[in-house]
């Protein structure tokens, strides 16, 4: 899997142009039709149906790949704003019940990310300060917080800002657009982040 700009338009002329880069060998991908559709619920307005590009690597390995836009998360029914915004909740000191109440999400779902996120907090807080530190020509490390999810949520959202400052064509990313493409659409997945994984 390799996550993508959440253009679909850009993304296509990346793959006809040859830009996309093989995750696994370094060759070049191609489009290879897509993945199947599945719903994803969306933090305003309606639910979308994500129908993923896959591609094929052309040079190299011969291997396919999915192509998750950067706003989505690996495996989950909910896009990555949600999510997000629950963990920010959390880092606020709410509870899991009052977080899923705010999102209209069940509370078993949303104590299960809580859960995830903080079992992982200090790796994921190493991770993003590493990536804001090899980012930013002038690096503000984020300011102390009160417990290891506010503090990982606090490095996603000052390696978010390192990104949109280095890059200001960019323009503006989502901070949870950004910790997506970052983690690879991983960041609630099992065994992400791996020790000593490349952040640049």
């Amino acid at each position: 899997m390799l996550t993508v700009n959440g253009d679909r338009g850009v993304v296509e002329r990346q793959l006809a142009e040859g830009e996309l880069e093989c995750p696994s060998c370094g060759g070049v991908l191609s489009g290879w039709g897509h993945a199947r559709p599945r719903p994803v619920r969306m933090l305003a307005g309606p639910d979308e149906v994500l129908v993923p590009r896959r591609s094929r690597c052309r040079q190299g390995c011969g291997g396919t790949h999915v192509l998750l836009p950067a706003q989505f998360l690996s495996r989950r029914a909910d896009a990555g704003a949600v999510i997000g915004a629950a963990l920010e909740a959390a880092a606020a000191g709410a509870g899991h019940r009052k977080v899923a109440a705010g999102l209209g999400r069940p509370a078993p779902t949303v104590r299960g990310w809580l859960r995830r996120f903080a079992g992982r907090a200090e790796q994921v807080r190493v991770f993003f300060t590493v990536l804001l530190a090899r980012t930013s020509p002038d690096p503000v490390m984020p300011a102390g917080a009160a417990g290891p999810v506010a503090a990982a949520v606090s490095a996603v959202a000052g390696a978010a800002a390192a990104v949109a400052q280095r890059w200001p064509a960019v323009g503006a990313v989502p901070v949870w657009a950004a910790a997506s493409a970052a983690s690879g659409g991983l960041l609630l997945a099992p065994g992400w982040p791996p020790a000593g994984r490349n952040t640049s």
